[in-house]
Parts: structure tokens; sequence; C-alpha cells
């Protein structure tokens, strides 16, 4: 099995209406004819964006369900095929607290898997230089066009300080909903 990135805009975004998404894909998900497991959902505190990661064989496996169940009422981008780095999955599923903060940074080209990973290896020790900011885990696309990296902050200038100690770039940096 392997792991799938949703990203999902609701056509009206609302807290009410992002809970709704989840609702319905997730239930989608857990239908006896989809062979899927819905992991995690995260949500930007605006609502405007929901991200949902999935256990599944196949993209082809969940798009159906995923499709049917958001019909017209949101814009779904993915599946995508993402690798999880810096925490278990199991540990993932077992999680009941959603982060404070999402970076998203969209990957140089130039980059390969095998660089990113190296380069998270070697920059992760010095998240201690910024003791405020727990990083928590990565999704990175495995066709490396971005990651999403999930953070426990006070606020967006520590997530921005913890960002610059390990010399990573934020194309775009979400407050979730708690």
């Amino acid at each position: 099995m392997s792991l799938f990135l949703l990203e999902i805009a609701p056509q009206q975004p609302s807290k009410d209406e992002a809970g709704q998404i989840i609702e319905r894909v997730s239930g989608a998900l857990g239908a006896d004819d989809v062979a899927a497991e819905f992991i995690e959902s995260q949500v930007t505190a605006d609502h405007a964006q929901v991200f949902v990661i999935v256990e599944a064989d196949s993209a082809e496996a969940i798009t159906p369900a995923v499709e049917s169940a958001v019909a017209e009422r949101a814009k779904v981008t993915g599946p995508d095929p993402v690798r999880l780095v810096g925490a278990e999955l199991e540990d993932i599923k077992k999680l009941k607290k959603n982060a404070d903060y999402l970076v998203e940074w969209d990957i140089p080209a130039e980059i390969t898997m095998d660089q990113y990973l190296a380069r998270k290896k070697a920059n992760s020790p010095k998240y201690a230089e910024v003791p405020e900011v727990s990083f928590l885990r990565t999704y990175v696309r495995e066709d490396t066009v971005k990651c999403l990296c999930f953070y426990d902050a006070p606020d967006e200038d520590a997530v921005t300080r913890a960002r610059a100690a390990v010399s990573t770039p934020i194309d775009r940096l979400h407050k979730l909903d708690a």
C-alpha cells in the first residue's frame, strides 16, 4: 500500500463545509468496495484548503470514490503519491491533535528524492535552534514537485525562523484549523 495526497478546495469555504467534505471522503474511502484507509486530514484556518492523506493500493483505486464524495462541492487535486518523512505511519494513525502550521515548499526541479532526503537528514538537527517549534512530519510528493511540512509552533514568525534554521524556503504558509 502507498500513501496519497489529496488537496481539496471547497467551492464555498467554511468550517462546516470542510468538515462535511472530510466526513464524505472518509466515508467513501471506508466503503467495502474501496481498498483504502483515510490516514489524516488538515484544514487551513480559512477553510479554503483541505489536505487529506490516504493509504491505498493505487490512485485509480480511490479517485472514483473521492470524486463521487465531493461531487460539485470542491475541486480535487490528486491523488498524488507521497512519502512520509520524520514520523512513523502507525503513529500518525493514532494522532488526535492537528498540527498548528503547514508549510508548502515547491521543490526545485533539479532536486531528486535522494537529494531531498539527504538534505532533510542533514538539516533536521538545526531545528533545535528554534526550541519553541516542533517539526512533526513531512509528506514529500514522489515526483518531488513539493512537500508539506507540519509544525507545532506559537506563531507564524516562529515557523519562519525554524525554516530559516534549516535553510529551506516557504512557498506557502498556512495556519491550520484547530
